[in-house]
């Protein structure tokens, strides 16, 4: 059975950091990503990564300030996140695939963790 279990989340004030984690169980996937969707928002593309680590995409809006990450090993993902937003505050989704192909396309995951609250207080 596939699990994506996410942890990290929490409350930070602006410019702060935090690590989300996302541990995956069940299997490998091609590629990983994270997803956050803001109250009375869609859900957005944040950031992904290949298998291989190789390549990673982000979105324009958090481009130069989080970093994606994965380690096959523990079949884990991590997204840290540092100078830290208000407009960030959302709650952030784990996504994998076992398809390697658009990255930044919800509906190209198949399985989604449950959800991390982030925070980023003025």
């Amino acid at each position: 059975q596939v699990q994506l279990v996410e942890s990290g989340g929490g409350l930070v004030q602006a410019g702060g950091s935090l690590r989300l984690s996302c541990a995956a169980s069940g299997r490998t996937f091609s590629k990983m990503g994270w997803f956050r969707q803001a109250p009375g928002k869609e859900r957005e593309f944040v950031a992904a990564i290949t298998w291989s680590g190789g390549l990673t995409y982000y979105s324009d809006s958090v481009k130069g300030r989080f970093i994606i990450s994965r380690d096959n090993v523990k079949n884990t993902v991590y997204l840290q996140m540092n100078s830290l937003r208000p407009e960030d505050t959302a709650v952030y989704y784990c996504a994998a695939s076992p398809n390697s192909w658009l990255y930044t396309q919800a509906t190209a995951y198949n399985f989604w963790g449950q959800g991390t609250q982030v925070t980023v207080s003025s």
